[in-house]
């Protein structure tokens, strides 16, 4: 009888185990969604991948893109603007919204670093486009029509063109706006678009369209979250713009 109380209580001592380690196995798992949700992308050295000349999500292709295959001497502004971003990934480049002065025009911050709007501002640069003299010299002329959250009575060039809202304001006068819905309007997702977001906790973000596309057509999205990546992320966080930049389109102040 006490051999039969004692097997008993071996078991309910066992079952309380694996249900205590279960919910504990449950509660990291959903504290690290919340972490990915709040901050973009939680990166562990086991997703980090070993090829040092690409940084996809695991199981992504790696062979050459479209894009790659396009000549030099024909590639186009969208070609090169996606370009320009690919290779922050192949030099995977670490964030770091840091404060920098530098240089004006063609300035930009240290080799190896920079935050999500880097990554739009190389690509660009990469296409002889750059949104650094662009957004200051139109901020200049109009900056009462610029977000005035950071208590400035004027440009600063160092920062400006750094920051989510200021790209937002440009490409509003300046570029194409398109369709924030992707189901049923992948077509108008185009490599070289840039896309932003909004992160559940109110920040914002942004990335270029790839031409590199999943299964269902849905288009990855290169962008800096912790480390520049090229990945299936363009539906993670709400979409709150979507822009190409036609390079002849008129002022609106002309």
């Amino acid at each position: 009888m006490k051999q039969d109380k004692f097997k008993v209580l071996i078991i309910v001592v066992i079952l309380l185990f694996v249900a205590g380690s279960f919910l504990v196995i449950q509660d990291c798992r959903n504290f690290a969604r919340q972490l990915w949700l709040r901050h973009g992308e939680l990166i562990s050295y086991l997703e980090i991948p070993r090829d040092p000349e690409i940084n996809f999500s695991p199981g992504l292709d790696a062979s050459p893109s479209p894009v790659e295959q396009i000549p030099e001497e024909e590639l186009t502004v969208a070609d090169l603007i996606l370009l320009g971003a690919r290779r922050e990934v192949k030099n995977r480049t670490v964030y770091d919204a840091s404060y920098e002065v530098i240089s004006y025009p063609g300035g930009d911050v240290s080799p190896g670093r920079g935050a999500c709007t880097d990554v739009v501002i190389r690509a660009f640069r990469n296409a002889g486009i750059d949104l650094q003299q662009l957004i200051h010299e139109d901020m200049e002329k109009s900056f009462h029509l610029y977000p005035q959250k950071w208590g400035l009575s004027g440009p600063d060039p160092n920062i400006d063109h750094r920051r989510v809202p200021n790209q937002v304001c440009f490409f509003k006068r300046f570029a194409q706006a398109l369709t924030l819905e992707v189901e049923g309007c992948l077509e108008e997702w185009q490599w070289g678009d840039v896309v932003y977001w909004r992160f559940p906790d109110g920040r914002d973000h942004c990335g270029i369209i790839s031409d590199r596309r999943k299964k269902d057509g849905i288009p990855l999205v290169i962008h800096n979250a912790g480390i520049a990546r090229e990945e299936d992320c363009l539906l993670r966080w709400e979409i709150t713009g979507h822009f190409r930049y036609l390079v002849n389109l008129a002022d609106p102040d002309a």
